[in-house]
């Protein structure tokens, strides 16, 4: 029964909440005051309703009283509303309202005056189903006289001041105000850069320094400062100067009050130019004086950077020099050989210097120069001013053009010969080559020699032959074998040896008949640099000595030959296919050959070739599937010459035409045997186009079409007229009558 009580005496309570919960009343709010304002300055007050019924957007009516009763300013929505009073300040716009939003305006008074202190009340007409809350507010505005003054300099027109780039300033402002009311000044000094106005630093109502936008680390460094002085004074220093600090610099002071809500609110605002600032760069050439340099090996180098500067009074420069492979590289990519810093502290080296010849003058002194040290070199100064709490600041730095050393390296003066000192008469004797250095002048101890051996085989056509690499040897004197010869060279067959310092060794254990060939050397002169590497300094080739023998058969060459390669569309082309021999001579019966012919359609030989036609030993001809209607014939003319004929050439068979002929020899037993295919050097066909014979049979058919279609046309206008278009004229037959006489009527 006492649980049950107690929730009864509950409810009440619990609906009493809810009815508060749901329940709307309107809120009418204005500033708390006093609103302190400066006379001639523009107050704005706001107003605002709340939690009301009715249409989003509200009305405002805003009344003044000085004592008691209350005068009508201005309405949102009753044009007729201002009193007689207000009437012409309204008129003229120096009091009006300002809707920020639907649901609150502002009161704006221009140039406000004692007379406008008072009570100013802001009240909404009722838009509520009932009437709850309150529909005004009131505000106390006092207006106190004008006590702040904001100025420069002595002069009465701000100061000009011409500075060179790293140099300081002082600008002094004075602010001071005489108000009876407890206010603070808020001091802000400014740069005009352009057509506005940017800040620089602050000290605010609040006591606090405020560093401007890209001046927060300048201010963290010291070089921006902001200073109180004696009678209301503030100075802005400015250390280190550079162009950007150059314009126009005024002093912008507002007054602020606490209000009775605790917030400072800015009251008004002055500001005086004080000084108009033009900064000077600093002037700063770095030249050094010399262009392009050749040096030779083991000589010095000298280079002098001179620097040429605008600048007046105490000031150092520092100088370094650089070493870059490419004109093109930066300064963090380059190599620093040697600096001078500001106190003429020069970096330690062992084969560079680097002295001061006089005040605008650095030399460069790079001693027994290398082959390394062709590259570029280029000079950086910079120039440093001292500033008032004795520390350096850096005001300029150039870098000069970079100047291109070649250092041109000593190469030895000597000659190589190679001979054989063995030479074969049959296949499996040994061969043996040996290459020497001979005239050698000038070669010192940092000069190293090694050998390279080269074979050019013997082809059985025109091909152009390149020569193979057998070995080489690098600096270190290491054997580097190339594709041919390795796998005998690595069995013993084949031995490379260094018999002498002067003399290099080729040795074939049993000389094959694919060994036949030419055979040179290049000897390598290898130079010592300082830091003890090799570097190739000169080659010198020896000439070629041909190791060869006769054999039992012949030698085969084979050519391609055209006395026509230009020809016209429609044309026969010839191309003849000549076999010739060399050594012993062949009865016609004991040789054979099989002979294809091939083509590039191409100006180069950049494509697939494309078989043309083949004809065997037996006589037996096969010709490839061909597109155009263009015709192919091979035939053997003679034993060793082997015709091939384009019938009726078209434009497609342009192109490196060639033949590959494959010998077969019989023996002495009857055995035929097969020699190794040769191929021919390419001959260009070119086909031509001939104008005349292209048009004459289109100009003959066309002359022919149009007499047909000529006589045509006649026949049928003639046909028309006689038949088709005849008409049958009758004549109206007229009656004849005489005329009778007018006497017999």
């Amino acid at each position: 029964m006492g649980h049950r009580g107690e929730r009864a005496s509950c409810l009440p309570l619990l609906l009493l909440l809810l009815l508060l919960a749901f329940s709307r009343a309107r809120v009418v709010r204005v500033p708390k005051g006093p609103l302190i304002r400066v006379v001639g300055t523009e107050v704005v007050i706001p107003c605002s309703v709340s939690d009301y019924d009715g249409p989003s957007e509200q009305n405002f009516d805003w009344e003044f009283s000085r004592e008691t009763d209350f005068v009508r300013i201005v309405s949102t929505w009753d044009s007729t509303f201002t009193s007689e009073e207000y009437q012409k300040r309204v008129g003229h716009g120096d009091i009006k309202l300002r809707r920020s939003s639907n649901d609150a305006v502002e009161l704006v008074i221009r140039n406000i005056q004692p007379t406008d202190q008072g009570r100013y009340k802001c009240s909404t007409p009722s838009t509520d189903a009932t009437v709850q809350g309150n529909y005004d507010a009131e505000v106390q505005v006092k207006v106190i006289s004008d006590g702040l003054s904001v100025s420069g300099s002595k002069a009465r027109s701000s100061m000009s001041l011409r500075l060179s780039e790293g140099d300081s300033f002082k600008l002094r402002c004075s602010a001071v105000t005489t108000s009876l009311e407890h206010t603070h000044l808020h001091v802000t000094w400014q740069i005009k850069s352009g057509s506005t106005w940017q800040d620089i630093l602050s000290l605010t109502h609040e006591g606090k320094f405020q560093p401007g936008p890209g001046y927060e680390e300048r201010y963290r460094n010291g070089d921006i400062r902001l200073d109180t002085g004696a009678n209301d004074t503030y100075w802005l220093s400015v250390s280190q100067a550079s162009s950007v600090d150059g314009g126009a610099y005024r002093c912008l002071v507002s007054e602020w009050v606490r209000g009775a809500d605790s917030t400072w609110q800015k009251i008004q605002e002055k500001s005086v130019e004080i000084a108009s600032v033009a900064v000077q760069r600093t002037a700063l050439d770095v030249v050094i004086s010399t262009s392009n340099v050749s040096v030779t090996e083991r000589d010095s180098l000298d280079l002098t950077c001179n620097i040429t500067t605008d600048r007046s009074g105490i000031f150092q420069a520092e100088v370094m020099w650089y070493f870059s492979m490419s004109p093109d590289d930066t300064l963090s990519d380059a190599q620093v050989l040697l600096s001078m810093d500001r106190d003429s502290v020069v970096s330690d080296s062992t084969l560079i210097s680097l002295s001061h010849v006089d005040r605008n003058s650095y030399r460069l002194l790079v001693r027994d120069v290398d082959v390394e040290d062709s590259g570029y070199y280029f000079c950086h100064a910079a120039v440093w001013v001292p500033l008032h709490n004795g520390s350096w600041h850096k005001v300029v730095e150039r870098t000069s053009a970079p100047v291109s050393v070649v250092v041109t390296a000593l190469e030895p003066d000597y000659e190589v010969f190679l001979n054989a000192s063995k030479t074969p008469k049959f296949s499996d004797d040994p061969t043996e080559l040996n290459c020497r250095i001979t005239n050698s002048q000038d070669t010192k101890a940092n000069i190293r020699f090694t050998v390279s051996w080269y074979y050019r085989p013997r082809l059985r056509s025109d091909d152009v032959v390149t020569e193979e690499l057998l070995a080489m040897m690098d600096a270190d004197w290491t054997l580097l074998l190339g594709d041919r010869g390795r796998e005998r060279t690595q069995k013993g067959e084949i031995i490379f040896s260094k018999k002498a310092v002067d003399t290099f060794s080729l040795r074939i254990q049993w000389t094959s008949e694919s060994d036949r060939g030419d055979y040179f050397c290049v000897i390598s002169a290898w130079s010592r640099h300082r830091n003890n590497s090799w570097v190739k300094s000169k080659d010198v080739s020896s000439a070629s000595v041909r190791i060869f023998w006769a054999t039992q058969g012949p030698v085969f060459n084979v050519s391609v030959h055209s006395d026509s390669p230009t020809i016209y569309q429609g044309e026969l082309a010839d191309l003849l296919c000549i076999v010739t021999m060399e050594g012993m001579a062949l009865e016609p019966d004991d040789m054979s050959f099989d002979v294809s012919w091939f083509a590039v359609r191409s100006f180069a030989l950049d494509r697939e070739p494309i078989l043309l036609a083949s004809l065997d030993r037996r006589g037996i001809v096969m010709q490839s599937r061909r597109n155009g209607s263009s015709d192919l014939s091979l035939e053997r003319i003679s034993p060793l010459e082997f015709r091939l004929r384009v019938h009726g050439c078209e434009d497609h068979d342009f192109g490196n035409h060639y033949c590959v002929v494959t010998p077969w020899v019989r023996s002495a037993t009857g055995v035929w045997q097969r020699e190794p295919d040769i191929k021919a050097k390419p001959i260009f066909l070119s086909v031509k186009m001939d104008v005349l014979n292209a048009f004459k049979y289109p100009l003959l058919i066309g002359i022919g079409l149009a007499t047909v279609i000529g006589l045509l046309s006649c026949l049928i206008g003639y046909c028309s007229s006689r038949w088709c278009c005849k008409k049958e004229v009758q004549e109206t037959r007229r009656e004849r009558r005489r005329l009778m006489s007018m006497e017999m009527d």
